[in-house]
């Protein structure tokens, strides 16, 4: 009775059509755990990054390349672009056909809490933010190459920035 208690519904907020759809691609009877490792340390001492699923990029890189997914339906930009600490909205774009992109241009901290977590570091809340939080196209289906052009060079990065715990703000 516990475990139904503190299950998580991830189709909550879908559209029941696409939360149908996304089901055929799980097996009916998964059983699997959540991967948890605890902190080492306070977050008070902790080096933090970002990683975003909202196709942000920086005014002066290449966007992100929507016609992929265009083209077919299950495909996407498989590349990643590094965000520097600091950044602000004039400096960024927002490349993605599943979200509004307006709020975020209007406000990068609603996605991406650069400046929230200025402010928590000033505070001593969080150790320190890290020198680059990175992006993505959140479209990705079971794609190999997203993960060796994106998740392994952000993971390389982010241990050469000594990186000890990652926010994830999905789009």
């Amino acid at each position: 009775m516990e475990e139904e208690k503190n299950k998580v519904d991830g189709y909550r907020f879908l559209p029941p059509s696409l939360a149908a759809w996304i089901r055929t691609f799980i097996p009916e009877d998964f059983k699997g755990s959540i991967p948890w490792t605890p902190m080492s340390k306070p977050l008070s001492h902790t080096t933090l990054a970002m990683v975003t699923s909202a196709g942000i990029s920086l005014k002066s890189d290449p966007p992100f390349d929507m016609e992929i997914e265009k083209r077919e339906a299950t495909k996407a930009d498989p590349s990643y672009r590094a965000i520097p600490k600091g950044t602000r909205e004039e400096e960024i774009e927002v490349n993605h056909l599943h979200i509004n992109t307006t709020p975020i241009k209007q406000d990068l901290n609603v996605i991406l809490p650069l400046a929230r977590m200025a402010e928590f570091e000033k505070e001593g809340i969080i150790g320190k933010l890290a020198p680059t939080s990175f992006s993505f196209y959140g479209f990705q289906w079971e794609d190999t190459e997203f993960l060796k052009k994106a998740i392994e060079p952000m993971g390389k990065a982010m241990k050469k920035e000594e990186v000890e715990a990652v926010l994830l703000t999905p789009a």
